[in-house]
């Protein structure tokens, strides 16, 4: 039986006075959650607040991002040295934000500057196998843009991203990963892939990884929903079996949507 996983990516919000005061409201909404993996992703700037702030809680830490080295001359990266150091236990990679790929486009986001976020399935790879390397579980995530959807290209694109990720990855280190499936054009958007369909492509992510890393591997694998997870639609989504938890975007700044995301995850 997979264990629920409930991850709530903070994204660019939140100071650190901030950050204490959503950690000391959410410890209190889910302090008898001992039933679900709830993790929470802070802005990098938090992490260490926030680690002592959930100790001797069932709140774990992550990060939303990692670098693939272990240190040198990479300004403005983060390894996972550096993230052990802070107390994380999870990382995330390949966020569709992260590969430049937005659900709504920003008119002054053009080509030239998104190469700022610039990641792609060849350094979500190199970024997964640095968690694993440093003991933190990673949090992959895969899926596709609305035009990629309307093409029929969905199982594609989401396969391929599987198979890069896991390139040099062994099928033991392949059962501890947790996979979030994010629609790129249902994140920020308000809309949300429809449950059926949104197990259906985490279906396709388990038998990808199956022929990768054979059945032990995917059956242990977890596999989350991302794309306007709130409370009113979460009972639907991780009621479905493929689906092992959430990865949470806006509701999880807010206690009580993310404690009523877990409390359906239960």
């Amino acid at each position: 039986m997979r264990k629920p996983i409930i991850a709530g990516n903070w994204k660019l919000n939140g100071t650190i006075a901030e950050a204490q005061a959503l950690i000391a409201e959410l410890k209190a909404l889910v302090r008898d959650s001992n039933n679900v993996d709830i993790v929470v992703c802070p802005p990098f700037t938090a992490l260490s607040t926030v680690a002592s702030a959930v100790t001797s809680s069932s709140i774990q830490l992550g990060a939303q991002d990692i670098f693939f080295r272990q240190k040198g001359a990479y300004t403005g990266q983060i390894s996972g040295p550096m993230l052990l150091d802070c107390g994380c236990k999870y990382a995330i990679m390949g966020h569709s934000e992260r590969r430049g790929r937005f659900g709504v486009p920003e008119p002054d986001l053009t080509e030239e500057i998104l190469q700022v976020f610039g990641d792609n399935d060849k350094t979500v790879n190199l970024k997964l196998r640095a968690a694993l390397f440093n003991g933190l579980t990673p949090i992959c995530c895969v899926g596709e843009v609305l035009a990629e959807r309307e093409s029929g290209k969905t199982d594609a694109i989401v396969q391929a991203q599987v198979t890069g990720a896991l390139d040099g990855v062994s099928a033991d280190e392949a059962a501890t990963i947790v996979f979030a499936y994010e629609p790129v054009w249902a994140i920020g958007t308000g809309k949300v892939c429809a449950a059926d369909e949104a197990d259906r492509v985490c279906g396709i992510i388990r038998a990808t990884v199956a022929g990768l890393a054979g059945d032990t591997a995917a059956q242990a694998v977890r596999i989350q929903y991302g794309g306007s997870v709130k409370p009113d639609n979460a009972a639907d989504l991780l009621g479905r079996p493929n689906i092992d938890g959430a990865l949470v975007g806006g509701a999880s700044l807010k206690a009580s949507d993310f404690a009523a995301i877990v409390k359906a995850a239960e």
